[in-house]
């Protein structure tokens, strides 16, 4: 990975990003070092898999809370089997509150007849997105994420949580194996956009470099997709990355922040 890249690459992959979050590039250029470093995100291989992943989540930083203001016509698109009628869908439309209070309370930790499902919609990097959701990212990074959920915006924090997210998901031997519907697979529960991620991937290598763009091999057995979210002891030849040392990649974020 070439001195200042991270930095120069995230300015010109993500130019809006600071319109809806001031300063969101700086922080996550300032965190980007610990973040990587905690959870062992020390090649560039991993790297454009996180960075690919959450650019497609976040929308490049311009999408970072979850849009729940939908007509009734594309609430019965989106939720087909909640919203089967007009009639049933138009008490929400246009009520981003009541609307999430609806379609998720009463799962992913969220309490029925509660705020739960507003107060811990979509946000962050990896749009976490439930109060299990925040309250495993919370234990992930120390932060009290359930208490206050904003803070998954916070430019000091927006990198470390979505990285938490990635690893917590158990996306870490996928992306070891330059599989991105398996890392997909594993963040989003489905294929959900895989066309964009893929898409993103390719930004994020042919920006950081040093990197071959493969063919997607086959998913990791089923049998391992629960185990710790450690890379495979080894991996095929084929999918190897070529390594980039953690300390020259902190020295050349370093020398972006001094240039900032």
């Amino acid at each position: 990975m070439q001195q200042s890249s991270f930095g120069e690459a995230l300015a010109r992959l993500w130019p809006d990003a600071d319109r809806v979050v001031p300063g969101l590039r700086a922080g996550m250029i300032a965190a980007a070092p610990a973040a990587f470093g905690r959870y062992h995100i020390d090649t560039t291989l991993l790297v454009v898999h996180v960075m690919a992943q959450i650019s497609h989540e976040c929308g490049a930083g311009r999408e970072v809370v979850e849009n729940l203001n939908y007509t009734a016509e594309r609430m019965m698109q989106v939720w087909p089997s909640r919203f089967r009628t007009l009639a049933s869908a138009a008490p929400y439309a246009h009520d981003p509150r009541g609307l999430a209070n609806k379609v998720y309370n009463g799962r992913m930790g969220n309490a029925p007849g509660s705020d739960d499902g507003w107060n811990f919609r979509g946000r962050g990097a990896a749009q976490t997105t439930g109060r299990e959701g925040y309250a495993r990212l919370a234990k992930a990074t120390g932060l009290d994420l359930v208490s206050h959920p904003e803070l998954v915006n916070d430019p000091r924090h927006f990198l470390l949580c979505g990285v938490a997210d990635f690893v917590a998901c158990g996306c870490l031997p996928f992306a070891q194996a330059d599989d991105l519907v398996g890392v997909t697979r594993r963040l989003n529960g489905g294929t959900i956009g895989l066309a964009q991620r893929r898409a993103w991937l390719a930004r994020w290598k042919a920006a950081l470099g040093d990197v071959p763009v493969v063919g997607s091999p086959s998913l990791v057995p089923e049998a391992q997709t629960h185990a710790s979210p450690q890379p495979p002891a080894s991996a095929p030849s084929s999918a190897q990355p070529q390594p980039s040392r953690l300390h020259t990649f902190i020295a050349a974020l370093a020398a972006v922040l001094k240039r900032s």
